[in-house]
């Protein structure tokens, strides 16, 4: 697809770091599937991985996590 940020580059599969902050909570997600753009970066996730990585950061957060990384794994 055409990156919607840039509108120049195209986006190809990859996989990105997904920071995440909640109230105080760092939470940093790593190997996380998305569309990458070639030019700038930006990255794109699907329904499914917007899914996982909220829930993995809201179970950070429940546990009282300040500062986490967490391997993407869904």
């Amino acid at each position: 697809m055409t990156c919607v940020i840039g509108k120049h580059g195209h986006t190809t599969l990859g996989r990105t770091t997904v920071p995440l902050i909640r109230g105080s909570a760092v939470v940093i997600l790593r190997n996380v599937p998305a569309d990458i753009c070639d030019k700038c970066s930006e990255y794109f996730l699907d329904e499914a991985a917007t899914s996982a990585v909220l829930k993995l950061a809201g179970d950070s957060v429940r546990r009282g996590a300040e500062v986490e990384v967490v391997r993407f794994a869904a």
